[in-house]
């Protein structure tokens, strides 16, 4: 996953955010998390979908049983930044959603992509997180 994760880094950085790998095309932001257990700095390519105050994204991990590790990054270190394909970051702060936002974010999701509903159903009991990233 690590060398898929650093073509689609290295693909959106060359072509302003634009990926073409696997059709993601200029859904994707870079989130910059710091590790939970290494406090080493980590990115990884999410799909986002843009927000008035800043993005949205969905731990799914393709459906796997458990969280990614970026979430856990989130929820142990929620200050957090964005990369945009124009190459700014953006400082973040983020937060899990639940309840009606979080119907709301899942079904936007969903809406823009009928793969989250299969990984929903792949992750079993898993609740899939949606996290709001708020410009800091």
């Amino acid at each position: 996953m690590a060398d898929f994760n650093q073509t689609i880094i290295s693909e959106f950085r060359a072509n302003g955010g634009h990926v073409e790998t696997a059709g993601f095309g200029d859904s994707l932001v870079l989130l910059h998390t710091t590790g939970a257990k290494s406090g080493e700095p980590r990115v990884n390519p999410l799909m986002a979908i843009a927000t008035e105050d800043g993005w949205l994204v969905v731990a799914s991990a393709g459906g796997a049983p458990r969280h990614p590790a970026w979430f856990h990054n989130l929820i142990a270190h929620p200050a957090a930044a964005v990369e945009i394909g124009s190459g700014e970051v953006v400082d973040v702060v983020a937060t899990s959603l639940d309840g009606s936002d979080y119907d709301a974010a899942w079904a936007a999701f969903t809406a823009r992509s009928r793969a989250f509903e299969s990984y929903a159903q792949r992750a079993g009991d898993r609740e899939i997180p949606v996290v709001r990233l708020t410009r800091a």
